[in-house]
């Protein structure tokens, strides 16, 4: 019997019953783009959901007018918007310089901090894994995240926490967003228009002019719903999202899961 044969319950239920999820991003608007539908649905489920904002989102841009100070600013007010839209109602920043990240043990014992201190059910990040994924704050973010939730339990890993007063807690499983080869789907029929709004917070992303972001935000909204949809048509309903789920245990010497 091969390891992932030991976890039979329902992937999407481990995600959907959680009481406290961590979600850590690259950057502002990572969530709001690939996972905003279930964080709401979460959140209306009672869920206390906290976000961990890797970069300060500083290099996000092409347009020579805006300084790096400038953009970081108003993405973090952009985030703390769609945040609310969401549900979401705590919000933690490790200021990383956008684009730079590496995913070090400073880096990770960060994570763990933060896992220590908000002690979650469940670790929500972006799949470092991904296929042809070239951004390397969305793969270092993935990894170090991952490395985190295999640690913040262990008692003799980054003790400099208990004199602060917090103690090892274990994750008991994380959610890639993101993922080529997702295990899980959420309907989020209900909560679509939710990701939507929070999405269009982020108006330093989305410029009507070609040479500054990503393109107008109505492109973007047809392509958001087309992929939801997609994916809500392999689960038989309107709206899905999907993730990788996944046990700390099955993350470490899991040649099942290696195929």
């Amino acid at each position: 019997m091969y390891i992932s044969e030991l976890f039979t319950a329902d992937r999407a239920s481990l995600l959907e019953k959680a009481k406290k999820v961590l979600a850590v991003q690259a950057h502002p608007d990572d969530l709001e783009f690939f996972a905003g539908g279930t964080i709401a649905k979460l959140a209306q489920r009672g869920c206390e959901i906290t976000y961990l904002t890797i970069t300060d989102g500083s290099r996000s841009t092409t347009n020579p007018k805006i300084t790096p100070e400038k953009l970081a600013e108003t993405r973090m007010e952009e985030q703390e918007k769609a945040a609310k839209i969401l549900g979401v109602k705590h919000l933690m920043w490790l200021g990383y310089t956008d684009s730079e990240f590496q995913p070090n043990l400073e880096a990770r014992g960060k994570i763990i901090r933060a896992i220590r201190q908000t002690r979650p059910d469940v670790l929500m990040t972006l799949d470092p894994w991904l296929p042809y994924e070239a951004h390397p704050d969305h793969v270092n973010t993935g990894f170090a995240s991952c490395w985190a939730a295999m640690f913040s339990g262990f008692t003799n890993v980054n003790q400099e926490h208990f004199i602060e007063g917090l103690a090892p807690h274990q994750v008991s499983t994380v959610c890639l967003a993101i993922s080529a080869k997702y295990n899980a789907y959420v309907d989020i029929t209900e909560t679509i228009d939710l990701k939507i709004k929070a999405l269009a917070q982020h108006k330093s992303q989305f410029q009507s002019e070609t040479e500054v972001g990503l393109g107008p935000f109505e492109i973007w909204e047809t392509i958001i719903k087309s992929v939801a949809e997609g994916f809500g048509k392999e689960r038989g309903v309107r709206y899905a999202e999907v993730f990788k789920v996944l046990t700390p245990l099955e993350m470490h010497c899991n040649l099942s899961l290696a195929r």
